[in-house]
């Protein structure tokens, strides 16, 4: 998907593991491209939060990303019931 010049793409390992926890690439480029959140994760990488409803019960999708000037390069993306647990609440 190409927005705002960049594209994303999905290593091979993380294709296999959205594949088995049921998580669509719309998904992952929405989290991406629209985050709720953005909280900083491991080696500089980014994580990208966005809450979603899914069969009618609220979870957080997290994706886990590498950015670049041109591209964002997913790592992996999950699911989670335990939005308080990685919500970062936002400092004044």
């Amino acid at each position: 998907m190409i927005t705002d010049m960049k594209t994303t793409e999905i290593i091979p390992i993380a294709e296999k593991k959205l594949k088995k926890r049921g998580i669509k690439k719309e998904w992952v480029d929405d989290a991406v491209f629209n985050p709720t959140q953005i909280v900083e994760g491991y080696g500089g990488r980014k994580v990208a939060h966005k809450i979603m409803d899914v069969s009618g019960k609220e979870y957080l999708l997290r994706v886990i990303y590498e950015e670049t000037e041109k591209m964002y390069t997913i790592i992996t993306a999950y699911l989670t019931s335990q939005v308080s647990r990685y919500w970062k609440e936002q400092k004044e």
